[in-house]
């Protein structure tokens, strides 16, 4: 029997996991999660020797029944063959980086996009076949480009805020070309994300030129990311120790869920803590304010400029006790200045050059230190510092090494398009794309 999946809002049938995966959001506007809570074969997770076979091993019960269940060892092999190491920080015995940026585009965000571009040709049906329309606040993008470039039966649609990422980044998105259209949006990554959100609520546009999501409100996007944070407890407890706490730095929220959702289901995660920029709709919710969802500000880490995150939705279904949610989720918010000192705390206390995401979680992590905190943490190091090279490179008056694989990409000329941030404007661009 298949494991139902139902739309946070509860206004929506339930579907299959293919149908989930196929629709990205539910018809009432929510997004999906399972119909109940499954639980990990802790036994298989012990096993397992890498990411790939990891994160297959931890979705099986998540996918049993559905016709991908089938195909799900073949998608993730292809998907995930790259290392996630745990990265000791010196001075700091039990603390780690998990190193998630050793993907084709140098960031985490290829985890997800190249699970979804192997599962998206064998939803059955062809249900997997059309544009796959992608809001980004910068690493998405160019992952989903990346993975889904020439794919049979695929175009990519990628929707970025205009000199809000950074320059290596925006490269990126328009370095593909083919296949995949990059559109410089007048605007913010929430006017964007607005816009997308829009398409997909768009009956008539949908029936005319079919739409698929890329973004983590799409579960074939979410779920392959709990395999990285599984596959380094599993790690850790080989080690003989206990439940590795996690930090996230996080924006929209799904990589934070998917560590969430990976301890939901037994995998020994302890506390998972959340590391934001300046855009601090989340550690002021969590801190006891008001859910207050507001227009983004443009930080350093502008990855995590989100001010609406669309995941809040799923973080409460996980915990729908607001007390509770806010007793057992730490958060931070760090501005520029503190991204700048963590920056250049990273390279004087253990030697590492890091991107402004992945000094935001380090700054949360010195601030857990400095509070007597001694537990075990690992930092997810969510992207190359080489992609903020006119970040990075100032503060720490030296060159970072660029990995062959995004030199590669950098090395492509690139193409975007100017686009307003309205609905009406993309749904121009689609249509006379059908």
């Amino acid at each position: 029997m298949s494991l139902a999946f139902v739309s946070t809002r509860g206004g929506a049938p339930a579907v299959g996991l293919s149908a989930a995966i196929a629709a990205g959001l539910a018809p009432d506007g929510g997004l999906y999660v399972p119909a109940h809570r499954v639980r990990a074969d802790l036994d298989a997770l012990a096993a397992a020797p890498d990411l790939a076979t990891t994160t297959a091993a931890l979705l099986a019960p998540l996918f049993a029944g559905d016709a991908l269940a089938e195909h799900l060892p073949a998608i993730a092999a292809a998907a995930l063959d790259f290392p996630v190491p745990l990265a000791p920080l010196a001075g700091d015995p039990d603390a780690c980086l998990v190193e998630l940026f050793h993907g084709p585009t140098a960031a985490f965000k290829d985890v997800g996009a190249r699970f979804l571009a192997q599962a998206l040709p064998r939803l059955p049906g062809g249900a997997g076949q059309g544009t796959v329309l992608v809001a980004t606040s910068g690493d998405t993008g160019a992952a989903v480009a990346a993975a889904c470039h020439d794919v049979p039966g695929l175009d990519v649609v990628v929707l970025y805020p205009h000199g809000r990422v950074s320059p290596r980044q925006a490269h990126q998105l328009g370095a593909f070309g083919g296949t995949v259209r990059a559109f410089a949006v007048d605007g913010s990554f929430d006017d964007c994300q607005a816009m997308a959100k829009a398409a997909f609520a768009d009956a008539g546009l949908r029936a005319r030129r079919p739409l698929l999501s890329a973004n983590s409100i799409c579960l074939g996007r979410l779920l392959p990311q709990m395999g990285y944070y599984t596959h380094a407890a599993m790690a850790w407890q080989r080690d003989g120790r206990g439940p590795l706490n996690v930090i996230v730095p996080t924006g929209n929220l799904g990589n934070a869920v998917a560590a969430l959702m990976a301890r939901a289901m037994g995998v020994p995660i302890g506390t998972v803590a959340l590391a934001c920029n300046a855009n601090a709709t989340l550690p002021e919710f969590l801190a006891g304010a008001d859910y207050r969802p507001r227009a983004s500000v443009a930080t350093l880490a502008n990855a995590m400029d989100v001010g609406a995150p669309s995941n809040i939705e799923r973080l409460r279904w996980l915990q729908p006790d607001a007390d509770a949610l806010r007793a057992a989720t730490p958060a931070a918010s760090f501005d520029d200045d503190a991204i700048r000192a963590a920056i250049l705390a990273a390279d004087r206390r253990h030697g590492l050059a890091v991107c402004p995401h992945t000094a935001c979680g380090l700054a949360l992590l010195e601030r857990l230190r400095a509070a007597g905190d001694r537990r075990p943490w690992a930092v997810a190091a969510t992207a190359h510092p080489a992609k903020f090279e006119s970040i990075v490179e100032p503060l720490l008056g030296r060159a970072v090494e660029v990995p062959p694989a995004l030199a590669a990409v950098l090395a492509r000329p690139s193409r975007h398009e100017p686009l307003a941030a309205t609905a009406a404007a993309l749904r121009d661009v689609l249509l006379a794309g059908a």
